[in-house]
């Protein structure tokens, strides 16, 4: 189950970036969960596509062996650590006004 593994290290990682690295909180925040749950239908169709027409395969070994939408329950862990993580850098750098062209 390394896959499993992975994705659960993934979630505590961004959990561990936003609360204590970055100080952005963002999981205390609404704005986070309705951001969320805008992109996490988006997330499912496209596991959906890549997993059921065998583009994206995972090994039985490797997974818990839920499936959501025909992926891997933990492709959703992922996904919230990447949303997550780049959500909170994407509110880090803003304070300190890095991207910003003048």
């Amino acid at each position: 189950m390394i896959y499993t593994e992975i994705a659960v290290v993934a979630v505590l990682f961004a959990l561990i970036l936003d609360s204590v690295f970055l100080r952005t909180r963002l999981i205390s925040k609404k704005v986070f969960w309705v951001s969320y749950s805008i992109i996490l239908p988006f997330q499912l169709i496209t596991n959906w596509w890549l997993t059921s027409r065998n583009i994206v395969m995972y090994s039985d070994q490797a997974i818990i062996g839920v499936r959501i939408a025909s992926a891997p329950a933990e492709d959703l862990l992922f996904g919230f650590a990447l949303v997550l993580s780049t959500m909170a850098f994407w509110i880090y750098w803003g304070r300190r006004g890095i991207g910003l062209t003048k």
